[in-house]
């Protein structure tokens, strides 16, 4: 049995994990490729975000693999096969509950190890490409707004690098608007690591905003420095989805200063992480033990299926009303692990009833043979 949810484990997290990251990549790649960035880039990019996809999709994963492998089991017989021969629901469980334990272990990794890692990775890797002028300002057609008060728009790239039908409008100071305007355009790198905009056959415009006046001067070339556009964007500050769970428990108070946020928020997020995976555990045995419930049936266990289904919304509808009051409160943070436990709690009552319905007799049902 435990190699069977296994199995089907791994097909259904093959599924739901390429259905949820192809979803990602057909945006990672508009914006990417939308931008002037490169294919390498955009296989970079969904590659970071692989860990966190299969994070989210496990715990289905989980669900799905036990809740198939025993309607299987319960359609060929199987179950009843093993229940005949003395195994009580409880020791039939057991699998489930190996196999609920293995993903739990998966997931730990995830949570505190890669998922923390990647996303850091990720969120360097943007700030850096958007500190790549080059790649971001070369959109043809397109209003492009690289930072606040500016905007910047070109209409044709020509085979030999020219920009053509260049605007580009500074609205950083207010008490004056810089507006350029050339018919060509090229983008030069200097000596000091700067991207410069050497614009040709052009004029820039000057509105004061005191006396509302307009200065005009044409010009056969200009150089203006862009490099500074993106650089005011640059945000350093780490996310709490960044920070190591270590780091975090020795010092929440210190990452929720740096991040920006409560310490309810930090203490809520960092026991998340140890409270998603003991949900996958859940997640196994409510699959298994609400299909153990109905026993053998020639039209199937769809009702049960409806059950575990509904169980379930149910323990992660907990997971969501627990999270608020955590976040106000970081003493309340043992409500992180309440739909893990009631998880447990449902799994455990649905065993207990299986057996229950096993051990009792049906009225009017004849004794055994022999039985006195």
């Amino acid at each position: 049995m435990l190699s069977q949810f296994l199995v089907l484990f791994g097909f259904f997290a093959l599924v739901l994990v390429s259905v949820y990251w192809i979803n990602q990549a057909v945006r990672l790649f508009d914006r990417l490729v939308g931008d002037g960035q490169s294919a390498f880039v955009f296989v970079e990019f969904t590659a970071l975000t692989l860990p966190n996809v299969i994070r989210l999709v496990l715990p289905m994963s989980v669900f799905a693999g036990s809740v198939y492998v025993t309607n299987r089991l319960s359609q060929e017989s199987e179950l009843v096969v093993m229940q005949a021969t003395g195994f009580s629901p409880w020791r039939l469980a057991r699998p489930a509950l190996y196999y609920g334990l293995i993903v739990a272990g998966m997931m730990m990794v995830l949570t505190h190890v890669l998922v923390p890692a990647s996303l850091a990775q990720l969120a360097e890797r943007e700030r850096e490409v958007t500190q790549n002028v080059t790649a971001k300002l070369l959109t043809e057609g397109t209003f492009l707004h690289p930072t606040d008060g500016v905007t910047f728009y070109i209409r044709e790239i020509t085979p030999s690098g020219a920009l053509t039908d260049v605007y580009l409008s500074d609205r950083r100071d207010p008490a004056r608007t810089m507006t350029y305007t050339a018919s060509e355009a090229y983008l030069v790198k200097s000596d000091d690591d700067r991207t410069r905009l050497v614009m040709v056959d052009g004029m820039s415009q000057t509105l004061m905003a005191a006396g509302a006046r307009l200065f005009t001067t044409r010009f056969a070339d200009f150089s203006y420095d862009i490099s500074n556009l993106i650089r005011a964007n640059s945000t350093p500050r780490r996310s709490i989805k960044h920070v190591g769970t270590l780091e975090t428990l020795r010092n929440p108070a210190a990452i929720a200063l740096e991040t920006g946020n409560s310490v309810g928020a930090v203490i809520e997020h960092i026991h998340s992480r140890f409270a998603q995976p003991l949900l996958a555990i859940a997640a196994a045995l409510i699959g298994f033990a609400a299909l153990l419930v109905g026993g053998f049936s020639r039209f199937g266990v769809w009702r049960q299926i409806i059950l575990a289904l509904v169980l379930l919304v149910f323990v992660k509808l907990v997971e969501g009303l627990v999270s608020d009051p955590v976040t106000k409160n970081p003493d309340l943070w043992p409500l992180s692990y309440l739909p893990a436990l009631i998880g447990a709690l449902i799994a455990t009552t649905l065993l207990w009833w299986a057996g229950r319905n096993r051990r009792r007799p049906r009225a009017g049902a004849p004794l055994a043979e022999g039985a006195i």
